[in-house]
Order: C-alpha cells, then structure tokens, then sequence
C-alpha cells in the first residue's frame, strides 16, 4: 500500500510531506496506481522547483518507493496551489483505489 502523509503546521501552512510504498495493484511496470501515485508527487516536485523560488529539502528511495519533502519556510501561493492539486489528485486515486493508496493530513 502506498501511504501519504501531508504535514501542515497548526496555522494550516504546508510542512512537507512523504509519500512511501508500492500499490501493488498489479506487477511492477504495469501498476497504474503506483504510476498516477508517482506522475503526481515527482510532478508536483519539479514543479515547486521550477516554476517558484521555494526552498525544499527532498529525499528518496526508489526501491522503496520514498519520497520525503520538508519545506522550512512558509511556502508561496503558487507553490501552495500546486501542493493543493497533488493532493486532489491523490485524494481522487484514494476514493477509486482506498485498498492501494492511503492519504492523511497531519498537524505538526
């Protein structure tokens, strides 16, 4: 299963977030749920990356299906609109596919 943890500080400010596992809705190369899962995180990244002036710190693990994303500072509007569509998009996976893919908000 893959789970995604969204970290939002108590004035609802994104903190990161990190996303780990394998869907294992079908063998590797041809899970479609672990591929939409992935085209959405690294996406959203690149994005963050490319298009705002944001600081972030990013780990990963392909092997284990690991992303981790920490955001030190509070983050532009643009870079807030991107991390708002990654997370519907996810939550749009989880409502067709909750055996494979799990999404939670947590204050920190």
């Amino acid at each position: 299963m893959i789970h995604v943890t969204v970290y939002k500080d108590k004035n609802d400010h994104y903190r990161g977030f990190r996303c780990d596992g394998h869907a294992e809705y079908a063998e590797p190369g041809e899970d479609i749920v672990c591929s939409a899962v992935s085209v959405l995180v690294i996406n959203t990244v690149n994005a963050i990356e490319q298009l705002t002036e944001d600081a972030f710190s990013v780990g990963a693990d392909e092997e284990y299906g690991l992303i981790d994303v920490d955001f030190p500072d509070t983050l532009s509007h643009d870079a807030v609109l991107l991390l708002d569509t990654m997370i519907m998009g996810l939550q749009s996976i989880e409502e067709t596919h909750s055996e494979f893919i799990h999404l939670e908000i947590e204050e920190v």
